[in-house]
């Protein structure tokens, strides 16, 4: 049995650029994409904190240390400059992975700079 689990994680990123007519998908700064482990064509999701969007798409390379977060094509129309989002790709594992499996998550300030990283969520509590 395969399990889907969270690979990497670029945690409430905010969005630089939106355009609608460039090729590509999501243009990300690279220095951010080598930092998660996020790979140049790689599919990622997208989670718009300003309005719920949901989206599938995929990384491009920006400018390394630019700071970029560039939403284009049709996804343009998910994500606006200033929005906060939190980009996401996933993995697929067999069980006996699992147990060793850690995620990157890389966590940014309002300049899309790295503030930390992690392997782990805190547990939530109530």
């Amino acid at each position: 049995m395969h399990l889907t689990m969270l690979k990497a994680k670029l945690h409430q990123a905010h969005v630089t650029l939106s355009e609608l007519e460039y090729e590509g998908s999501c243009a990300i700064d690279g220095k951010l994409l080598d930092e998660a482990g996020i790979h140049e064509y790689e599919q990622i999701q997208i989670y718009n904190l300003a309005n719920g969007n949901r989206f599938t798409t995929y990384a491009i390379r920006g400018e390394d240390g630019s700071g970029m977060i560039s939403v284009n094509g049709a996804a343009a129309h998910k994500a606006s400059p200033g929005d906060r989002i939190i980009i996401c790709c996933y993995t697929q594992l067999d069980q006996k992975e699992v147990a060793n499996f850690k995620p990157k998550l890389v966590y940014l300030n309002e300049q899309n700079q790295i503030t930390h990283t992690s392997d782990r969520i805190p547990v939530q509590v109530a």
